[in-house]
């Protein structure tokens, strides 16, 4: 357990807790973003500590258990939502990708805080984007989605496993052991490494996962004086950028298992502000694909996102079947 230094604030809201106690996973990625979040709670004028928390995804990163094979969801998720009902820690924050698109009980996603560019970035030898790659060349990622997209582009790259923190990650390719991985830029940005990307890919390339970038913070139903506290933090176009993308992908999981990427940003309109939303799924060795977009109302997020993931289904997304695997997952060893 590590204590934050409060910081001069004004007052803190009326009938909230005088104490936040933050639930963050250890890494070094998962405690960033919770000081982040622990500053915007601390700007209101209360105190906070982070609280870390061993998660079974951590554990299984940590063993070598390829996360592509678990049938669990949430993995990162669990273990903070268990000691946030068990009265341990009063929020929680999670990377949002991470969260099931299943509603857990007990406990409301209360702030979404304004969201971090979204897309992935190449960690490649030499300072090479993908396209100047030679042919065989082994890019390492833990993704489905980024192996399926990386084997849409038709680069005639190598797609292997990879587990472990942003380091390790980078780290095989500074060893030799792949010529390049595929990360979120999210993260290295926050934690100061956005430099050592060598390319930031187009979403025309490859599409992010749903909720990637942003985060969430999510606190006990009950706890109604720190609900009530935290609501001004919500920024409301991450908000409805996020609940159309994990629209998207909860309905396309209620008729698929293919490698899904969705994003959305809200843009001006001639009018009034204006969701779009992109979105694909692939079979798993990029050979087959549904992309989709839909644009709607922001006030209408998961509306326009779930209608967008029917029409998917329609057009084929449910068929897109399982070829085969599109990552070696036994060739770099885990982290």
């Amino acid at each position: 357990m590590t204590s934050s230094t409060p910081q001069p604030t004004p007052g803190p809201t009326r009938g909230a807790p005088q104490h936040v106690r933050v639930g963050t996973r250890r890494s070094l990625l998962a405690t960033t973003q919770s000081g982040h979040v622990a500053d915007m709670v601390r700007g209101l004028g209360l105190t906070t500590e982070l609280v870390e928390i061993t998660t079974d995804g951590d554990r299984s990163q940590a063993s070598g258990v390829p996360l592509a094979g678990s049938s669990s969801t949430g993995v990162f998720v669990s273990a903070l939502r268990d000691a946030l009902l068990a009265g341990e820690v009063d929020l929680a924050v999670h990377s949002l990708k991470d969260l099931p698109t299943y509603p857990c009980d007990g406990v409301t996603l209360v702030v979404v805080p304004p969201r971090e560019d979204p897309r992935d970035v190449v960690v490649a030898r030499d300072g090479l984007t993908l396209g100047e790659l030679p042919v065989g060349s082994r890019v390492g990622t833990g993704s489905p989605r980024r192996a399926a997209q990386l084997h849409a582009l038709g680069l005639g790259l190598e797609v292997v496993g990879i587990r472990g923190n942003v380091d390790t990650r980078i780290r095989t390719v500074r060893d030799g052991q792949l010529d390049a991985v595929v990360l979120a830029r999210a993260g290295l940005a926050r934690i100061d490494r956005l430099t050592e990307a060598t390319e930031v890919l187009d979403p025309l390339q490859m599409l992010p996962a749903p909720g990637q970038g942003a985060l969430a913070v999510e606190c006990r139903s009950d706890d109604v004086e720190l609900l009530a506290a935290l609501a001004v933090l919500d920024d409301p176009r991450t908000r409805a950028a996020v609940d159309a993308e994990r629209a998207v992908l909860a309905t396309l999981e209620g008729g698929c298992s293919a490698p899904i990427g969705a994003l959305a940003e809200v843009v001006e309109g001639e009018d009034e502000e204006e969701l779009w939303v992109r979105a694909i799924a692939l079979s798993p060795d990029g050979a087959l694909s549904v992309r989709m977009s839909a644009t709607g109302s922001p006030a209408d997020a998961h509306g326009v996102g779930a209608r967008l993931g029917e029409e998917m289904l329609a057009d084929g997304a449910g068929q897109l079947g399982q070829p085969g695997p599109a990552i070696d997952s036994g060739q770099v060893p885990h982290a």
